[in-house]
């Protein structure tokens, strides 16, 4: 994912997409650990994109990033 199609989301398409790339995190580790990977730079690569997607919610002043995760995660278990 490319810093500008990051900056071109709106804030709640980043949170969902923040969110997404979390799950996946979490299963190519999970893949890591059974040995299943099989491109070990995915890890990698979906770091940094988490990387990118907070660095411009702090830049555009966003705050408390991690609670509204954690309540949006929340209201999806709810459903």
């Amino acid at each position: 994912m490319k810093i500008d199609a990051v900056r071109a989301m709106k804030i709640d398409e980043m949170h969902s997409e923040l969110e997404r790339l979390r799950r996946h995190l979490f299963d190519l580790r999970a893949q890591a650990v059974t040995e299943k990977l099989e491109d070990s730079t995915q890890l990698t690569k979906t770091k940094r994109d988490i990387a990118r997607l907070l660095t411009v919610l702090h830049e555009r002043g966003e705050q408390n990033v991690e609670q509204r995760q954690a309540h949006l995660s929340a209201q999806a278990a709810r459903r």
